[in-house]
């Protein structure tokens, strides 16, 4: 059996390279202490490993069962390279562990004067205490407190001792995902325990649930009939779905074959939606200002740019009808394209039922006469509007009027004055009435990307 583990432990960046290349491999993924692939490459020290992994978008900040992220490990094992690259890519200076030690601790007690600096350079607290009581300056000894001591004035710390508070029951920790989820293709339905049903829509019932130890959900697909070659259609199609290679990709982790039900299932995400999170039972919980709704544009716009590009590797992928409802938000409010939501074959075929994010095109033409990136541009643009403006397009409408109006009366969003105008520009660029001046997702994404600095 291959072991992504063993190879990030032992160095073997030729191995892990070629791993990475299956877009079926999860890369988040945690062994039976949790530790992903990237707390062993920052625990042994293979810098070239730690570079793959984070340029194909591992979490950064992921935790193992004793919630420590990659930077306590590399602080705790005097990895000082790897700590300046993971300093480099916005990583939590400050996290704690179970123990609420934060890395900085780990660098002072085991001597690594030079991280040490690096991480106060970077924000870590000194007067930060675990729960012990004990500071990172109570960790150290010799010159090196009074060094951290004076950068920490240097930096504008307050000295006086910050009380470790216990925040592990608010749910915010990034776990490495369960191994179980990206192993299993065929899973009996028998072995489903579904509690509550989430949604009804044309194409299916969602089902929350529980898996092996693991919170799911299930869609239960609406088919008329489950025939013979319907079942053979279905297990060829599903696999393409489990795209685990990107971390803006929620994959179906596995299927049901059982007649007359045909199942897929994914990871269940506590954030739901970014539809809930900007209109439904996720609203207020959580704010979404201007800086966290471009990342969460920015991480859709890296999601389908990835998934442009398998198609245009005859991954042969059946894209869906893109709109907010389809993008769930992870724990750690990453923005990820439901390929659970995505349409087989054998369903219904030329039905929009949220017409109100389809390009023109999109609802005049049937699918082989349309340029589907084109396509998904517009409705990226519709999403991005709805980022902005926090409003559902054009809801005084129903799906057939709204539909109809789009795509043959003109009908379009507009965009309200206090819309920055860098995003409004950007809309408008993107909706672009001509098909072929519309801009592909690798030309905007510096754009979002600059917009996020």
């Amino acid at each position: 059996m291959e072991d992504i583990f063993q190879w990030c432990r032992e160095g073997n960046a030729l191995q892990v390279r070629v791993w990475l290349d299956d877009i079926e491999h999860d890369f988040n993924q945690g062994d039976d202490h949790d530790f992903s692939p990237l707390h062993w490459a920052c625990k042994e020290g293979h810098q070239k490993i730690v570079e793959m992994l984070m340029k194909r978008g591992a979490r950064i900040n992921v935790t193992n069962m004793g919630d420590d992220t990659p930077l306590h490990l590399a602080s705790a094992h005097g990895h000082r390279a790897i700590v300046q690259l993971l300093l480099q890519n916005r990583v939590d200076v400050n996290f704690t562990n179970a123990h609420g030690n934060s890395p900085l601790h780990y660098a002072c007690f085991w001597g690594y004067g030079p991280i040490a600096e690096d991480l106060v350079m970077a924000g870590a607290l000194v007067s930060l205490a675990n729960r012990d009581g004990d500071t990172p300056l109570d960790k150290t000894r010799g010159q090196l407190v009074q060094r951290l001591h004076e950068l920490a004035i240097q930096q504008g710390q307050e000295m006086k001792k910050i009380q470790f508070k216990d925040q592990s029951w608010l749910g915010t920790r990034t776990r490495s995902r369960d191994a179980t989820l990206s192993r299993h293709k065929g899973i009996n339905i028998s072995e489903l325990s579904l509690h509550t049903r989430m949604a009804v829509t044309p194409s299916g019932e969602t089902w929350r649930g529980r898996w092996q130890k693991n919170d799911i959900v299930a869609k239960i697909l609406a088919v008329r009939e489950c025939t013979p070659r319907i079942q053979r259609d279905f297990n060829e199609e599903f696999p393409k779905l489990r795209i685990f290679s990107h971390p803006n990709i929620l994959p179906v982790v596995g299927c049901c074959t059982s007649p007359p039900s045909l199942v897929v299932i994914c990871q269940y995400m506590s954030w739901g939606s970014l539809y809930a999170l900007l209109h439904g039972a996720g609203a207020g919980r959580v704010v979404v200002d201007a800086a966290a709704a471009l990342r969460l544009a920015r991480d859709v716009a890296r999601g389908l740019a990835y998934l442009h590009s398998l198609q245009n590797r005859d991954h042969q992928l059946q894209l869906y009808q893109l709109n907010s409802r389809h993008v769930m938000i992870d724990e750690d409010m990453t923005a990820r394209i439901n390929m659970a939501d995505s349409k087989f074959s054998f369903q219904e075929r030329g039905r929009c039922y949220r017409p109100a994010w389809q390009a023109p095109e999109a609802l005049q033409r049937p699918r082989g006469k349309r340029n589907a990136e084109a396509c998904d541009m517009w409705s990226f643009a519709v999403l991005l509007w709805e980022l902005a403006t926090r409003e559902v397009p054009f809801a005084d409408l129903s799906p057939m009027e709204c539909g109809m109006k789009i795509a043959l009366e003109g009908l379009r969003v507009s965009i309200p004055p206090g819309v920055s105008p860098h995003i409004a520009k950007l809309i408008r660029i993107c909706m672009n009435e001509d098909i072929g001046k519309r801009p592909s997702f690798n030309m905007i994404l510096p754009i979002l990307e600059k917009m996020n600095k």
